[in-house]
């Protein structure tokens, strides 16, 4: 069970930094720069100029504001908002028509990635909870801390959701967004707000971070790369972020939101199988880099999952969305829960009650190989 968590879900691994054409953004691209209190600056751009637009399959693509329809939610009450308050993405006031991108990111200074295996000498251990099944979309409210991952590495701890299609073994194709805490990426040891996607282009597949390469289509003022604030403490206040993923039935886009903000969307030219399902679903935290076997990072709150509410990193309150766009609790008897690394990070308390599945995942860092 362990190895096959490691090697279907075993997110991250090569970055490959590519873009398209040779059009660079200009000063005429951007309308603003905003610098906000955290000392990130973001540029504002017309959403018409964002260079997603310039991807090879998306030249005539039009944009969609928002999507034709919405899962049909059960309205069930969550357990976990009950004793965690909303953390908040960074959100910014960038004028009407823009979309803010940000600047001062190092960015592809590493090549890892998720959704697949790690190129050699490179190391990855996973825990969380995955489900084996047709999956349309899903819900999930992830518990943020900032775990602790040293800053002169390319190392990088998770928190994360990931929808991934695995029909074609050799060409794997998945969504997914979170909280990421990536000191050579991001230049400090903040918990950022991150999505990523494996996709394809007119000539072949590429696997991208935020808006490093072409691909999603943002709609939204979240500012992505931003910091996730406030974060939680251990044995003390409780955050989280509600993240929702979702296709569209009609357009087959992939949409991303955060409560009731949209962010943005992966247009359903970019996929192949994924443009119509993914075949399982993924929730829980990744360790990931080069140095990984001498020097564990964190993951989750840097204490096991026994240690429960409070004091380990949860992830709750998680749906899946069937084929017919409702929200569903996902099949107990083709999820489970697991840890490639049992001696360093664990899994605890899996299981659903009325708000859907949950899973306590996390362990520390600096534990023996």
């Amino acid at each position: 069970m362990v190895e096959y968590l490691a090697t279907r879900v075993i997110i991250f691994l090569t970055y490959v930094a590519l873009t398209f054409g040779n059009r660079e953004s200009t000063d005429q691209d951007a309308f603003q720069t905003i610098l906000t209190k955290d000392g990130d600056r973001y540029k504002c751009v017309s959403i018409n100029q964002q260079r997603s637009l310039r991807h090879p399959l998306l030249m005539n693509h039009k944009i969609q504001m928002k999507p034709r329809s919405y899962p049909i939610e059960l309205y069930n009450r969550s357990l976990t908002a009950v004793n965690n308050s909303l953390a908040e993405l960074p959100t910014i006031s960038c004028p009407i028509g823009t979309i803010p991108i940000i600047q001062d990111i190092i960015g592809g200074s590493t090549n890892i990635l998720f959704f697949h295996t790690t190129n050699a000498g490179e190391r990855a251990e996973v825990a969380g909870a995955k489900t084996n099944d047709d999956v349309y979309g899903t819900s999930v409210s992830i518990n943020v801390y900032e775990p602790k991952v040293k800053e002169k590495t390319k190392d990088i701890s998770t928190s994360f959701t990931v929808l991934l299609n695995a029909q074609n073994k050799s060409h794997l194709e998945a969504i997914g967004a979170g909280s990421i805490v990536w000191p050579s990426f991001c230049g400090d040891t903040f918990a950022r707000f991150h999505i990523s996607w494996m996709g394809r282009t007119h000539s072949g597949r590429v696997e991208c971070y935020d808006h490093e390469c072409p691909g999603f289509v943002q709609v939204g003022k979240v500012g992505l790369g931003g910091r996730i604030l406030p974060v939680s403490i251990y044995n003390g206040p409780q955050y989280q972020i509600n993240v929702l993923l979702f296709k569209d039935p009609k357009s087959k886009d992939w949409w991303l939101t955060s409560g009731n903000t949209l962010i943005g969307y992966w247009p359903s030219q970019l996929f192949t199988n994924l443009k119509d399902k993914a075949t399982s679903a993924f929730w829980g935290g990744q360790v990931a880099g080069p140095t990984v076997q001498e020097n564990f990072p964190e993951m989750g709150s840097g204490h096991l999952a026994s240690e429960g509410f409070g004091k380990a990193a949860i992830m709750g309150d998680i749906k899946i969305v069937d084929g017919n766009n409702k929200y569903a609790k996902p099949d107990i008897h083709k999820s489970f829960a697991a840890s490639s690394k049992k001696k360093c990070y664990s899994v605890d308390s899996f299981g659903q009650d009325e708000s859907g599945l949950h899973v306590y995942y996390g362990g520390p860092g600096g534990c023996s190989s």
